[in-house]
């Protein structure tokens, strides 16, 4: 089994490359420094760049020479890994029973890869065209430990992801117009965001005298009076929080009136205030 699964390594390696950049969390045999739990955008990052999620049991590892193992970091090593499917915990293409991919993983203290035989993964990763036994991992960090409580967190955003009304990927800032009120201290900001799926977004600011300024969002052609804020951690909160810029952009604001301008960034400022920062213990990968 040894030697037939060392001669894997010697067969041509290009479709397995363009995701090789794929590093990896967990306890292994081999001291490797704790990293730090991946956060809710974590995870909504890495469910968004995949075309599937499946749970593996690690059944052999294979480390390639670093001649054949183009773009690796110091400090890391690439793995040839053979992982048993367990299940599929989203996605719609074939798997095999048996899968194969490669990930970068960082060296112990003795220099060596850590030891990965019967460890439990959630591989986020892309289908390889006509191979249904070889997955591209979709960036780094694509390979977490398995554990009940994340892989249901996974679930979770997953089906949000792939529901009909999910809230679409934000692209842009394409307008944003202030008006005042019939009352001082009246006023009313909308920002019109672009999308991926180019359906429209609009994020509403009214100011009314003696009162707190109120924000929502609307994720159709209908602009809801009534719409609040998202929650923390959820897939519209994480649409916003983490695609929205930290200032409003100049291009954004048609106005040539310094008014118009200054409320309008006032009011975006309050909406990345509530919003909060995006936080990230994982690097992102890149989205399709």
């Amino acid at each position: 089994m040894r030697q037939a699964f060392s001669r894997l390594l010697r067969v041509p390696l290009a479709l397995a490359l363009a995701g090789c950049s794929s590093g990896l969390l967990g306890a292994t045999s081999t001291p490797v420094p704790a990293a730090p739990p991946p956060t809710y955008a974590d995870i909504a990052s890495l469910a968004d760049a995949s075309e599937m999620i499946a749970r593996v049991q690690i059944r052999n590892q294979a480390q390639v020479e670093a001649a054949r193992a183009p773009g690796l970091k110091p400090g890391h090593a690439r793995l040839y890994i053979e992982a048993q499917t367990e299940a599929l915990v989203y996605g719609r293409s074939a798997l095999g029973q048996s899968v194969t991919y490669l990930a970068d993983v960082p060296l112990g203290s003795n220099g060596k890869p850590p030891k990965l035989k019967k460890q439990r993964m959630l591989l986020f990763a892309r289908a390889v065209p006509g191979n249904v036994a070889r997955l591209q991992l979709v960036g780094p960090n694509s390979q977490l430990p398995a554990t009940p409580e994340l892989e249901a967190q996974i679930r979770a955003i997953a089906t949000e992801l792939a529901a009909t009304d999910s809230p679409p990927r934000v692209t842009s800032i394409q307008d944003a117009l202030w008006v005042p009120g019939n009352l001082v201290g009246e006023s009313e900001t909308q920002l019109f965001l672009g999308t991926k799926s180019g359906s429209p977004v609009t994020v509403s600011i009214v100011r009314r005298p003696g009162q707190e300024p109120q924000w929502g969002v609307s994720w159709d052609e209908v602009v809801d009076p009534s719409a609040r804020p998202p929650e923390k951690d959820t897939l519209e909160w994480y649409r916003l929080a983490c695609s929205l810029p930290q200032s409003l952009p100049a291009s954004a604001v048609l106005s040539r009136d310094p008014r118009v301008r200054m409320e309008a960034e006032r009011d975006y400022a309050l909406v990345m205030r509530d919003l909060g920062p995006c936080q990230r213990n994982l690097p992102a990968p890149l989205l399709p």
